[in-house]
């Protein structure tokens, strides 16, 4: 079953998010607080969107979502940031049910694209991304601004008002 998440679901999107990190191989980089993410799905203006996968009542897994822009389209989309089924629950078609729900979202508002990245060693991901018919965008870099880099260009700004 998927459903939509509540506040009460912070904790375990937080484990899960966790979980994630360390099977990403990078468990130092999750550092979101639960005050943090609670604001983030249900504070007056939410940032981002959850969705709980539940096998037998409990939490299997997550995705968590936002809107993003296309000014090509016109158009909103959604990017999701992460999706995670927990190992046990794995091949029992949360991840598929989650992504589901999401194409759904899409279709239901008109958003034209869904779009996420995949670690390029995550074969297993990559080929069930592919198995859905999602295809990766080998044209497109990633870039990433954070830290010491951020805060330097962010120093150059000049901004009316400012």
């Amino acid at each position: 079953m998927i459903r939509e998440a509540t506040p009460d679901d912070v904790p375990v999107i937080l484990a899960m998010i966790g979980e994630l990190a360390a099977y990403e191989r990078a468990p130092e980089a999750a550092q979101a607080t639960e005050p943090q993410l609670k604001e983030a799905l249900f504070g007056p203006q939410p940032a981002a969107f959850a969705l709980i996968a539940e096998a037998d009542g409990a939490p299997v897994g997550f995705a968590l979502w936002f809107r993003n822009f296309s000014t090509w389209t016109g158009t909103h989309g959604v990017y999701l940031e992460d999706l995670y089924v927990r190992p046990e629950a794995r091949g029992g078609g949360h991840g598929k049910a989650l992504l589901a729900a999401l194409a759904e979202i899409c279709v239901a508002r008109g958003y034209e694209r869904f779009e996420w990245s995949v670690l390029d060693w995550n074969e297993p991901s990559i080929g069930f991304y592919r198995s859905i018919g999602a295809r990766p965008m080998d044209e497109w870099t990633v870039f990433r601004l954070t830290g010491e880099a951020l805060h330097n260009l962010a120093g150059t700004a000049r901004v009316n008002g400012a």
